[in-house]
């Protein structure tokens, strides 16, 4: 089975970010929007205790924290993809990399780069088009991180809440 883990912002940022992602974003009603903290990843059920006692383990040792949401950026030209950045990321990075060790390491395609989509798939002439627009956004909002969701894939490709793990560091 397809399992991620991902954070969720505060309701301002999820209500922002899908206006956007209605037209922009093919996986709309797969998932809201969302930080990924380990990117999707095939592990058979016999493997999912050991999963959740690791998650359960990161987030005993790690602290709520406050994440910058400075700008609207892009990954063009290596993917078509707009996206609000999250900054003051070290806080992310290392709760990613905790994540990403022990029963649930791999290695990634990408470097981590934590953001939230709001635009992928996009043709070339779209993305300049929406992108142009966006980025001239003051956004200077600011989220708290004090839970992460070990999630899976339904048939249909939506994802769902396995297990919720509160941050208490």
């Amino acid at each position: 089975m397809k399992y991620g883990v991902a954070t969720f912002p505060e309701k301002k940022i999820q209500d922002f970010a899908n206006s956007y992602r209605k037209r922009y974003d093919p996986h709309y009603a797969l998932i809201p929007p969302h930080i990924t903290l380990k990117e999707a990843f095939e592990m058979d059920e016999e493997m999912l205790p050991k999963a959740v006692e690791h998650l359960d383990q990161v987030a005993l040792n790690t602290s709520p924290f406050t994440v910058h949401l400075p700008k609207i950026s892009t990954f063009h030209p290596t993917n078509n993809v707009i996206y609000i950045a999250v900054e003051e990321s070290e806080a992310v990075k290392k709760l990613h990399e905790k994540i990403n060790s022990d029963v649930l390491y791999h290695e990634s395609a990408y470097n981590y780069i934590p953001h939230i989509t709001i635009g992928q798939q996009m043709s070339d002439d779209e993305l300049h088009d929406v992108y142009g627009s966006l980025r001239m956004l003051k956004m200077e909002s600011k989220t708290r991180i004090d839970r992460f969701h070990l999630m899976y894939q339904l048939e249909n490709g939506s994802w769902t809440i396995y297990q919720t793990f509160l941050l208490r560091g």
